[in-house]
């Protein structure tokens, strides 16, 4: 059966993952992620959140479950990579930029050598993106000559720049000087207000207030509960939820 918009664009069911020295980072990972949904995934470090992005994503390969997007299976060995890739943005809390490259150049590179695109068409859609994470005048500007949190603006860029349908964002001000880190959240919210489907990872629970429709509360490799954001932080039902708002907010 085809995907259609009224099903979840990404599934995970019963979602395990281990790593080396028999660490199960994942346990029965359940959720439902539906077109234009903005989720934002908290809980202390260690808990699971990262891996659980880069499994929906590919990087990591899974031990038992299932994950889909747009119906098809992620861990399907026939599945095309750079397909999926094409379809779930990433950006990381490194930004990963080439220092070599102009801010411009990093936001094309990939849709002009990756997708073969025309290099005229790909450089305006760069161009409005550049505007679009509101860094316009520094197109020519190498990422040293760049902030923290202007070199992740640029990230997002040359995310955006390959059409995703949904973008994972791991802690990505985490790295980020608190002066600098204003200007990221402000642009992935106007990319969920955009309909932008969003799977965020996220320490800012303010943040995760205000842009989520759905908060999930991770630890210990387990989604302990899950709700709007309004009723997730006035009247969590789980002793652990609780206790973790308790110590952050």
């Amino acid at each position: 059966m085809p995907w259609t918009p009224d099903q979840p664009l990404v599934r995970l069911a019963d979602v395990h993952k281990t790593f080396g020295g028999g660490v199960e980072v994942l346990k029965g990972i359940t959720m439902d992620v539906m077109k234009g949904e903005v989720i934002c995934i908290i809980g202390p470090s260690g808990s699971g959140k990262s891996t659980l992005l880069r499994c929906v994503n590919a990087l990591v390969p899974i031990d038992r479950g299932s994950i889909l997007v747009e119906g098809q299976e992620v861990n399907d060995p026939k599945l095309d990579k750079l397909a999926l890739r094409r379809k779930v943005g990433m950006v990381f809390q490194q930004y990963n930029l080439f220092p070599h490259k102009t801010a411009l150049e990093n936001v094309m590179m990939a849709p002009v050598h990756v997708l073969k695109r025309d290099k005229k068409e790909v450089e305006r859609q760069a161009l409005a993106l550049i505007a679009k994470v509101r860094l316009t005048g520094k197109e020519e500007s190498y990422p040293g000559e760049l902030s923290g949190g202007q070199q992740q603006r640029i990230a997002i860029a040359r995310s955006l720049a390959m059409n995703p349908d949904v973008m994972l964002f791991d802690e990505v001000t985490a790295a980020l000087d608190p002066e600098t880190v204003k200007g990221v959240l402000v642009t992935i919210r106007e990319l969920a207000e955009d309909g932008m489907t969003c799977m965020i990872v996220t320490h800012e629970m303010g943040f995760a207030r205000e842009v989520a429709n759905r908060v999930y509360f991770t630890d210990g490799g387990v989604l302990v509960e899950h709700g709007p954001p309004k009723e997730f932080f006035a009247s969590p039902r789980d002793p652990r939820t609780r206790q973790f708002l308790d110590q952050i907010l």
